[in-house]
């Protein structure tokens, strides 16, 4: 992985500053068993590059799960009844699915929950790497089968990497955003909910909105379209 010493990345790097990332750090909440059921967390886990660059860690996920095998994703999945909060399923999954200690990791941000095909309301969960240099991946062989990073500013970019396919759930059309991406621990193509989830954070984190067209809704944005009453 790419590496550079810095105390904020995100601070440092970006206009982020200006809009108070800490005022988005969630709360505990009291939530249900068929709460926790629906919900799970990821990790956007940022770090800053050889170039000054801001980097976000992503896994391909083990061809032995039963779900979404082989696709590409944050680090992350459905919470426990032993997660005080949301970020903390993020950083229990993180430490399962990659070996990252949560002590490396300051959370900054929680952002609003997005709706996974699977109807989970998924929390994206803002954290910095500031010692880049401490963490020495071990990857969980059942669930992971590759972890890379990539730069998180492309995917505000079209440049030649980003596609964006027209789907349809129940009659209603939707957009699935794709970026491809080659490293040197392969080529990978990141999709469907991790690429709308990022690029929402990219969005945030920037202050700036997509290069490309976002006329078409993604799949979480039609679901709370149509769970919201008019």
């Amino acid at each position: 992985m790419d590496n550079s010493e810095t105390d904020d990345p995100i601070k440092e790097n970006c206009p982020t500053n200006r809009l108070g990332l800490d005022s988005f750090t969630a709360r505990p909440s009291i939530m249900t068993k068929e709460m926790r059921r629906k919900r799970a967390a990821v990790l956007i886990c940022i770090f800053k590059g050889r170039e000054g660059e801001l980097r976000v860690i992503l896994t391909r996920r083990s061809m032995k799960l039963s779900s979404h095998p082989g696709d590409v994703a944050l680090p992350g999945g459905k919470m426990d009844e032993c997660d005080v909060d949301d970020s903390a399923t993020a950083l229990r999954e993180a430490k399962e699915e990659i070996g990252l200690d949560p002590n490396l990791v300051r959370v900054v941000a929680n952002l609003e929950p997005f709706i996974s095909s699977n109807l989970l309301r998924v929390v994206p969960v803002i954290g910095v790497l500031s010692r880049v240099e401490d963490f020495k991946p071990v990857l969980n062989s059942d669930e992971v089968d590759a972890i890379f990073d990539a730069p998180l500013a492309m995917f505000l970019e079209e440049e030649g990497r980003h596609k964006c396919l027209e789907k349809e759930w129940e009659g209603w059309k939707y957009a699935c955003h794709m970026f491809e991406f080659e490293s040197e621990q392969g080529n990978f193509v990141v999709g469907g909910l991790t690429a709308s989830i990022l690029i929402h954070a990219a969005s945030i984190i920037y202050q700036r909105s997509p290069s490309f067209d976002q006329n078409l809704q993604d799949f979480s944005k039609l679901q709370w379209t149509l769970t919201t009453p008019k």
